[in-house]
């Protein structure tokens, strides 16, 4: 069977990632070797399509992906557009079914999947070196000819649909998308990636189509090849796949898409009257990806709440037991981005967990941090660095997202020097320019009723019914 990849970049993945790190990350890795991304060409068609080539000669796979520069900010009106039109494109192309192309790839043990973000909608597949002559064509052909068969739309649609209605059972799964709505109101940063059962529900295959149409062009779009080929063979073969694609009118413009709203202290209460326990996430505006923090912010992250050894989860989990986990995390975009605490706790004890993360955050001001902690996150992040670049499909994502989000390979090339060069004092800086600490803004998940008083405490107001549509306060 294909697998489908779940692209998501709300913070909702993250509420409880402390809790399921491995015991192994309990200790700090050993310091590692420098770390350079592997060398690869980028040239431009004459339609404008961008190829980025990648040569892995360690095992016989390639790993291919196409990029295009749209995603959940370009709903519009519409939200979850852009997310059913990255899935739709596995229903077929116009020269053969679904069937016939899940059949071709599940013959040769390939991996087919696609999907859809907050800024790109891509494309991948991963197969033999010896499969990539049968493969890549019928890769071609549904990244720029799917049928988006009506048949097959309307049952993916009606599966996205229960899945949303499904999500709001469980608040872990619904309260970073309320996070980002609160934080970016009504600019397309707070468009929900998968739509809402209203949204989803009115979406048409006409609508589908004419987002396939509008942002699937060459001039928008790039095709990344990692793996064991040559490079000349591959050259023609993408040319001769990808060359004759046009591109109809003027390029699609990349506009504001938005900055975090934290003028004043703000929550977010999400009424869910059944709850027996809160959800809570608490921060404010984070980072774009590209910006000079991002590296040595990971270092500063870990020892907050990025391990299973942070500040967050020992006082939060191991030391006070309110809770199971509680992480950080920044959230980058393109253009900005965002910062969140999260964790979970028993209604009754909503008002203590609240405090201690609270008091826990306060520590980057009030004590900082020494060099032994400083040196312990230093290795573990630098451990943790090159396991995520070590696959084809791995690298594929990450040129995937320099394409769309405007990351430079130094930022990739710098890290461990970047890592190294962070000191207490600088540390200190960094704290002071990047973490929010005043107007923070939370959303609470639980029984209005029980913590209502408690909400009150934090900042004004404003509740919401989890079983209404979307992920916005009612208007007035």
């Amino acid at each position: 069977m294909m697998k489908k990849l779940v692209f998501s970049t709300t913070l909702s993945t993250a509420l409880l990632g402390a809790a399921g790190i491995a015991a192994a990350a309990t200790q700090p890795a050993a310091p590692s070797a420098d770390f350079k991304l592997p060398q690869f060409e980028t040239t431009k068609l004459p339609n404008g399509l961008t190829v980025m080539l990648m040569e892995r000669h360690e095992v016989p796979l390639i790993a291919v992906r196409a990029v295009v520069r749209a995603g959940a900010v370009n709903d519009g009106t519409q939200a979850g557009l852009a997310n059913l039109t990255g899935d739709a494109i596995l229903l077929g192309s116009e020269k053969h079914d679904k069937a016939a192309i899940d059949e071709a790839f599940d013959f040769r043990g390939a991996q087919l999947a696609g999907g859809s973000a907050t800024e790109q909608t891509t494309v991948q597949a991963n197969f033999a070196k010896n499969d990539a002559a049968a493969l890549l064509p019928l890769f071609a052909e549904i990244v720029q000819q799917p049928s988006f068969e009506a048949a097959e739309l309307n049952k993916l649609r009606n599966r996205k649909v229960s899945g949303l209605k499904q999500a709001k059972e469980s608040p872990r799964q619904v309260a970073g998308t309320y996070y980002r709505s609160m934080l970016y109101g009504d600019a397309p940063y707070a468009s929900p990636a998968g739509g809402t059962v209203g949204s989803l529900s009115a979406l048409k295959r006409g609508d589908v189509q004419g987002f396939h149409e509008r942002y699937f062009r060459p001039d928008n779009a790039a095709v990344i090849v990692v793996g064991d080929f040559d490079p000349a063979a591959m050259r023609r073969q993408i040319e001769s796949l990808f060359g004759q694609w046009k591109a109809e009118g003027p390029a699609p413009q990349h506009a504001d898409y938005g900055k975090p709203l934290a003028g004043k202290p703000r929550v977010w209460l999400v009424d869910k009257p059944d709850a027996i326990e809160t959800t809570f996430i608490i921060g404010g505006p984070g980072i774009a990806r590209n910006d000079a923090g991002y590296v040595p912010l990971q270092v500063l992250n870990t020892v907050l709440g990025g391990r299973f050894t942070s500040w967050l989860n020992d006082e939060l989990r191991v030391n006070s037991g309110l809770t199971y986990g509680a992480n950080s995390s920044f959230t980058p975009l393109a253009q900005s981005g965002t910062f969140a605490m999260s964790s979970f706790t028993a209604s009754a004890k909503t008002e203590a967990a609240l405090d201690l993360a609270l008091k826990t955050y306060n520590r980057l001001w009030d004590k900082g941090i020494d060099k032994a902690t400083l040196d312990s996150a230093k290795a573990y992040v630098k451990g943790q660095f090159p396991p995520r670049f070590e696959t084809g499909e791995q690298l594929a994502s990450l040129l995937g997202d320099m394409y769309a989000l405007g990351v430079d390979r130094a930022q990739i090339d710098n890290f461990m020097r970047d890592v190294d060069g962070l000191t207490p004092a600088k540390a200190k800086a960094m704290i002071d320019q990047y973490f929010p600490r005043t107007n923070l803004q939370m959303v609470l998940v639980g029984k209005a009723d029980d913590i209502r008083k408690v909400a009150a405490k934090y900042g004004e107001v404003t509740e919401l019914d989890i079983s209404a549509d979307g992920f916005k306060p009612a208007r007035k």
